[in-house]
Formats: structure tokens, sequence, C-alpha cells
């Protein structure tokens, strides 16, 4: 089919919206269509759309703005804490791996089975390409001393220029026996760990492209570990891994280990009574979930 759908001025933007039942001062509205794409802006209006396209009564700018809000500081309250984890993970898998392989241990194949060739070699060029375009000045001073007998960094300095990405790909590509000590560190299995990296690594993609996280069903989802030897997850409250409550409390555990100082708990607590009219239910988060342990 094609699209012959013309392309509206901010002004019948307002209007189309204003028609279809919101409830707002028009000229208000105009203006946050200037600064908001009306696209974006229809993602929050969606929980309140009728079958006929219209809003359901009572829907005013003032209630989908306050959700609009609400989830443009969740998203930066949600990067803050995967930057420290992100940082934490890279930090534990370079140390365990290069005392297991040595510094340079990542360039050879033996040391990533678990990659095939293709994987090996496509993750090699991006640290190639990284390592060739960072104009860091510790890597610059690297390949200027070393450059002539090293294409590549050691470890520990190639841990401040990966991507997150790449990280999940080196963990992937280790010996399980590596993976296992790097995941006891935080008194989970490594399929678990590996879940909850490659979880946090597509929120983290949602967050810095500003797309709307509070009512998200999650695609790729972290793993929840088995009941039998972390009940906390389960007792009094089930934490579910289909919305954002449950990476909230993947998030929560991690920096337990990571960073047990930080006041990110509270800020996640103060910002949901600042806005207690968004309902938290449409995150995942169960009635009584102040009483689960890993929250209290």
């Amino acid at each position: 089919m094609e699209y012959s759908k013309p392309a509206l001025t901010f002004e019948e933007q307002a209007d189309r919206l204003l028609s279809r039942g919101l409830i707002a001062d028009r000229d208000t509205l105009i203006s946050r269509l200037k600064v908001v794409n009306y696209y974006r802006l229809s993602g929050y209006l969606y929980p309140f759309r009728r079958k006929d396209d219209s809003y359901a009564d009572g829907t005013t700018l003032e209630k989908v703005w306050r959700r609009y809000t609400f989830d443009r500081r969740l998203r930066l309250l949600v990067l803050d804490a995967i930057e420290r984890v992100e940082v934490a993970a890279k930090t534990q898998i370079v140390y365990v791996l290069a005392h297991e392989t040595g510094p340079f241990g990542y360039t050879k194949q033996t040391n990533l089975p678990k990659l095939d060739t293709q994987q090996f070699a496509y993750f090699l060029q991006r640290i190639f390409e990284e390592t060739k375009h960072s104009r860091e000045d510790y890597v610059l001073h690297f390949k200027k001393k070393y450059g002539a007998q090293n294409t590549y960094l050691p470890l520990w300095m190639l841990a401040e220029i990966m991507s997150f990405g790449e990280l999940l790909t080196l963990f992937m590509g280790v010996e399980t026996a590596i993976k296992q000590k790097i995941a006891a560190q935080y008194g989970v299995a490594d399929v678990v760990l590996f879940s909850w990296l490659r979880s946090l690594n597509v929120t983290r993609n949602i967050c810095a492209h500003h797309g709307r996280l509070w009512n998200r069903e999650l695609g790729v989802r972290p793993m929840i570990p088995g009941e039998r030897k972390h009940p906390q997850w389960y007792t009094p409250v089930i934490v579910r891994n289909n919305r954002i409550f449950g990476t909230l409390t993947v998030l929560k555990f991690m920096l337990g280990f990571c960073a047990p100082q930080s006041g990110w708990p509270h800020r996640v607590s103060e910002l949901l009574s600042i806005y207690p009219d968004v309902p938290i239910t449409a995150m995942g988060f169960p009635p009584d979930w102040t009483k689960c342990p890993i929250w209290e």
C-alpha cells in the first residue's frame, strides 16, 4: 500500500489531537509539539486511546505530559545505574581475563573459544577500529611508545574504549570457568549474569535514544535466578522480568555489590513519590514491591 499521508503543521497536529478528545489549551499544545515530536508524544497518549482513535474522557495534556517527564527522569536514573554496573563489569571481566590469558589474550581465538571464526574476526575488527580512531591521551601514548610492536591495546586500556556490546562479546567468548569466576562475584550463575548484561545493554540503548521506557514490554529480558538458591526474588514478592521493574531490581541487586554506598534506590523511590499519578503497574511493579528483600 502506498503511503500518502501529508506532513501536518504544528497547528494541524494540535487540532487533530484536540478533535480526538485531548483536553488542552491549544497554544500550549502547539508549543509542546514544537519541542516534542507528534509521534513521540503519541506514544504517551496511546494508553488513553479508544478503538475509534478518540481519547478517553478526562485525558488532559497535563496528565500525558507528566508521564512524559516522568519517563525522561526514569531514563536518566536507569542510565546512571547502568553506567556504574557497566564500569564495574568491565573492570571485573578484564581483570580476570588478563590474569588468565595475559594482557593481549583476547587477540587469540583460543582464549575466546565460545566465538566461532566469523564472530571472532568481527570482534577483533571492531576492537581494531576502536583503537585506531581513539584520541584518548593514553591510547596515543601507547601507540607512540609501543605501537611498532603492538597493534592492539592491553586489556586494561581496552576496557576504557570498548563498547558495552563488545564487552558482551568478550564475556560470551571466554571459557565457562572464567565466566563462572566473574559471575560468582555477584553470587549468580554465569548464564544469569550474561542475560543481565545483555538486557542492560538493550535498555541502555533505549535510554540513549530517548525511547519510551516506563510502560514498555521488554524484548530482551533479564533472567531471574532460580528460586531454590535465590528465594529473595520470589518471596514474599515475585519479581517478573517482562517490564522495567525487573530491570530496576537487577540494577538494585548489582549496585549492592559494585556501589553499596549509592543513594540510587532512594532516588527511585523519590521519583515514584513525586509522580504518584503515574501507574507503576504498567512498569511491572507489584502492589507490595517494597516488601521485596532486594528493595528493603
